[in-house]
């Protein structure tokens, strides 16, 4: 067995650039789409025109032989011919006549014979008074027929037609035979019937033209990929589907589920050997909204429902071609990973923020210590460090005491590091209060507010009128079945012509980039969570900002360990 593997290198690089070759002609769609189209049509344009030109071959045959037996028999019907057989000489009167039909007709013979078949006529003279010859003179001399035969005779092969000769009393007397030569015949076909072929070989090259063109549209439709490239992007697009975190569900205009990854089967609760392609989009998510995107062709983002046990926000948008509504796809993902995630960043911003403000601080006090020691001031830094202590441990002790919820204690103290590195007096009323711990979304919603309204007093307070001795304050509680809380400053308030458009987004009365956000959200999360936020005249001097919010968004007691 002989080794075909190349041992060379330019053998390698000949076997490479064959497979390249080979394969490049393999995946070819224009090359393949072409060839089909134009070998399909080139073989069906070659079997019709077989099939017209061997039909047109023997028309013209048939035609022929037809020719020949009626040029037979009007030489059987002339008087003359007739009336000879009876002379001594029939020959002298037949042959002359019969040679005037032979030119006039354009055939290759005409011979008239007796009873015997013996030549009266032949366009050879020496052959006159001959037997003919070929065989074929039975039918119409012993049964008086008139018929098309193909025979071999002393000039050839012939196509001939075989006519009886009748006397006035209806006896066979003799026969007349004319013949055509077949390669008369056949140049005669050839004739005809290479204009049909003519005609095939056009409209083969038309086709192979028109696959051409009909490839070079296709590849243009298809964006000039190859079969090969389509189905790997195919197999991406399905390996993304199926990879992301979001889940995703499309529906054709008739309300019937196309597509649905396998996120989107979880969030549905349903297995993976479900199959819910093709059923009604109302039969698998009863709450679903898409239908009326489909009616309207508005686009929602950002909106939030529930996919079985799971709180999601879903973005729903239409699917148009020329402007018609094709369908709808529909995106969500887990409300509840989106707070997590929304948590963690919240606690890492806010630790972030607590920390730099804290090493502001601890950096001037360290630096107010380090020039007390350097002036042998001894007893007046331990005094500073007391009193950094003792004020430290007193607001960690009534946070511990007042304040149940461990994530919004650590909003206030970085809020409290955040004001004294800033130079405003942060004061949290001592009848301050929150008992229960906070929902996940409670804390993310206090942290918000308590955020935004503090950071919002502190900056009035800076800018008030009182900017030397700036001043905040914030009270809390929730007793009764709200949550409320008040911060107040002692900055320059709020002009009455603003009481109103404050709240709405993008509104701020102070100047540069990202204002007018904060208290749009505050505003935004207090009518969401069964409350308002209002507007009030500061005892500081100031704007008080009140706002209510359901005691929902606390946590209830744990009551099993109770006695």
């Amino acid at each position: 067995m002989t080794n075909s593997r190349p041992r060379t290198l330019a053998e390698l690089q000949r076997w490479r650039r064959t497979r390249t070759k080979r394969r490049w002609y393999k995946r070819s769609f224009r090359l393949q789409v072409m060839l089909l189209v134009g070998l399909l049509l080139a073989g069906m344009l070659l079997a019709q025109g077989a099939y017209l030109n061997h039909r047109k071959a023997d028309i013209i045959n048939h035609q022929m032989g037809e020719r020949a037996l009626a040029v037979a028999k009007t030489v059987a019907g002339i008087p003359q011919i007739v009336s000879a057989f009876a002379t001594p000489d029939p020959a002298m009167i037949i042959q002359p006549l019969a040679e005037r039909v032979r030119i006039e007709t354009g055939a290759r013979y005409v011979v008239v014979g007796n009873a015997q078949s013996i030549r009266y006529s032949h366009p050879v003279p020496e052959r006159l008074g001959e037997a003919m010859v070929g065989g074929d003179n039975d039918q119409a001399l012993i049964y008086g027929q008139s018929y098309v035969s193909e025979a071999t005779g002393t000039l050839g092969t012939a196509m001939r037609g075989k006519t009886p000769v009748w006397d006035d009393e209806g006896n066979i007397i003799g026969l007349v035979s004319v013949g055509f030569m077949m390669d008369r015949v056949e140049m005669d076909v050839a004739r005809y019937t290479s204009f049909g072929w003519a005609l095939v070989g056009l409209m083969i090259v038309l086709g192979f033209a028109g696959a051409y063109w009909l490839s070079q549209h296709l590849k243009k439709v298809i964006l000039g990929l190859e079969p090969y490239e389509i189905a790997r992007l195919a197999m991406e697009k399905e390996a993304i589907l199926q990879s992301i975190h979001e889940g995703i569900l499309a529906v054709n205009r008739d309300g019937h589920i196309t597509l649905v990854n396998q996120q989107a089967k979880r969030f549905l609760n349903l297995p993976d050997e479900h199959v819910i392609l093709g059923l009604p989009i109302q039969d698998v998510v009863p709450n679903t909204r898409l239908l009326e995107v489909l009616k309207h062709g508005e686009q929602e983002f950002d909106q939030q429902m529930w996919l079985g046990d799971h709180p999601a926000i879903v973005n729903r948008v239409p699917i148009l071609h020329e402007g018609e509504i094709e369908g709808a796809v529909a995106t969500f993902r887990s409300r509840r990973e989106i707070v997590d995630l929304s948590q963690a960043l919240t606690q890492a911003s806010r630790d972030v923020d607590m920390l730099r403000a804290q090493a502001h601080e601890f950096s001037n006090k360290l630096y107010t210590i380090s020039g007390l020691l350097q002036l042998e001031r001894i007893d007046e830094a331990l005094a500073l460090i007391h009193q950094e202590t003792e004020r430290a441990q007193a607001q960690m002790s009534f946070l511990m005491r007042h304040v149940a919820d461990t994530v919004l204690s650590g909003t206030l103290l970085g809020k409290l590091t955040r004001a004294r590195e800033l130079g405003v007096t942060l004061e949290i009323d001592e009848q301050s209060s929150l008992s229960c711990p906070l929902t996940p979304t409670g804390q993310e919603v206090m942290m918000s507010v308590v955020g935004n309204l503090l950071d919002n007093a502190c900056h009035a307070a800076l800018n008030g009128p009182n900017s030397s001795m700036p001043s905040v304050r914030l009270f809390f509680t929730d007793l009764g079945e709200q949550l409320l809380l008040e911060v107040e400053d002692n900055g320059p308030g709020v002009l009455p012509e603003h009481a109103e458009s404050i709240f709405e987004e993008g509104f701020s009365t102070k100047t540069g980039k990202h204002c007018g956000i904060g208290l749009a959200l505050v505003a935004r999360l207090c009518r969401q969570h069964g409350g308002a936020i209002t507007l009030e005249e500061s005892e500081l001097g100031g704007a008080c900002f009140i706002a209510v919010l359901d005691r929902s968004l606390c946590a209830e007691p744990d009551t099993h360990d109770s006695p």
